[in-house]
């Protein structure tokens, strides 16, 4: 188990972020958005797509992962901005951590 899953396995499961991905839409955005989760052991709870714009050259990624805390959040939003066509990345945390 990665370092990141052992510690998201100890987080409360009453804690959830919540990420909110603007990119041009393009085929290989959601597979690099998905894989810094993958990569880490994580599955994401939820995942919702959308093709906007009157031109139909936006992309959000609305995801939703339980279980993390507000550090490894902030890590994981920090690596979605660096990946190639993403233009910005908010995040959300609802609920506490037990700790």
């Amino acid at each position: 188990m990665s370092r990141v899953a052992a510690s998201v396995a100890e987080t409360s499961l009453s804690e959830t972020a919540y990420f909110f991905v603007h990119a041009q839409a393009e085929p290989g955005v959601m597979p690099r958005v998905l894989e810094l989760f993958s990569k880490r052991g994580l599955v994401p709870s939820g995942w919702h797509s959308t093709v906007s714009g009157a031109d139909r050259a936006g992309l959000t990624i609305e995801i939703q992962m339980r279980g993390l805390g507000r550090e490894i959040t902030d890590y994981i939003a920090a690596c979605l901005r660096q990946v190639v066509s993403v233009e910005a990345v908010l995040t959300y945390c609802q609920g506490h951590s037990a700790n």
